[in-house]
């Protein structure tokens, strides 16, 4: 018997992470939810018909009555950010939204595990928690881990070397204020900067780069994105389906996702991103990493930026 996952909202990203979902064969149950009925039923029936070279699935396009038994519910409703929008007005447009999602999920999925995606993630992982009611321990965002494969997938083209030899995060908010703790980063257990002269010697060739760049390139690849095609959507819908994995594993997982704070490196009462262990049984706490003075400073900074809009959204 595979799993039932629900997924509120059949815009770009819902209905990519709902096509990724329905050709893996742990899947057994898909649902789908958009305030745009015809829009649902018109990606469910797509999809379903492209299924037919696995084993059965059922996939309809529902109601929130129909989540009920869902073992993961995704939530993907929002708007976008559209030209000359500030942080803020995005946040109380989504929240406002986040306000009826939330409990309508908690009384007819209460025992799923929730994945929040919509932006900005962090301020909605908060107040999907409070609206909602839940336990801290079901509720996960997105946070940083597309962040992190930015990351990776930058630092492999600089370095020559496949992604999945290097072992780098993303910390901190979704957004402007997220940061990279060089502190961590290897390749394959090998500090960066012992890995690039080793690399050398063998005649690698292991570009220099500027850390600022990769910051830079990391915070703003997603508006590039958009620059170009309007939307961001295949990068963000593999990185919440390695969420689905972890948490339906026999095995916890340790990566990099948003979920409540409690006093790691100074910081409480708010959602963010840094280590995490996930599994069946959800949010299991923090793993509070060495970091550098420096690097603390800038998570409780970026954890600051985010209380400073959350304190907007008047949320309780």
């Amino acid at each position: 018997m595979g799993s039932k996952i629900t997924i509120i909202g059949a815009g770009s990203v819902g209905s990519t992470i709902a096509h990724i979902l329905s050709l893996k064969p742990y899947v057994s149950e898909l649902v789908m939810i958009d305030i745009l009925k015809d829009k649902a039923d018109g990606e469910i029936m797509d999809m379903a018909q492209g299924t037919g070279f696995r084993d059965p699935i059922s996939m309809i396009a529902g109601d929130y009555e129909d989540a009920a038994g869902s073992d993961i519910v995704i939530v993907t409703s929002g708007v976008a950010r559209k030209p000359g929008q500030t942080r803020i007005e995005l946040a109380k447009t989504n929240v406002a939204i986040m306000k009826n999602i939330a409990p309508q999920v908690a009384k007819h999925a209460p025992n799923a595990l929730c994945i929040i995606v919509a932006n900005p993630v962090d301020v909605l992982t908060y107040a999907f928690l409070k609206y909602s009611g839940m336990k801290e321990n079901q509720v996960i965002g997105s946070g940083t881990l597309l962040d992190t494969v930015r990351l990776t997938y930058k630092l492999s083209q600089e370095l020559g070397i496949a992604q999945r030899s290097i072992k780098g995060y993303v910390f901190g908010e979704h957004g402007d204020t997220s940061f990279i703790p060089w502190s961590m980063v290897t390749v394959e257990g090998i500090k960066l900067d012992e890995y690039t002269k080793g690399a050398r010697r063998l005649g690698i060739d292991a570009n220099d780069f500027d850390p600022d760049e990769v910051i830079t390139y990391v915070r703003k690849s997603g508006g590039e994105i958009i620059k170009r095609k309007g939307a961001t959507f295949y990068g963000v819908a593999n990185s919440v389906v390695d969420v689905c994995e972890a948490l339906m594993g026999a095995q916890d997982l340790v990566t990099v996702v948003s979920s409540m704070m409690h006093g790691e490196y100074g910081v409480d009462d708010v959602c963010t991103s840094c280590l995490t262990v996930i599994g069946p049984n959800g949010v299991k706490g923090k793993i509070e990493a060495t970091l550098t003075d420096e690097e603390v400073a800038k998570f409780k900074a970026s954890a600051e930026a985010l209380k400073a809009v959350i304190k907007e959204m008047d949320i309780e």
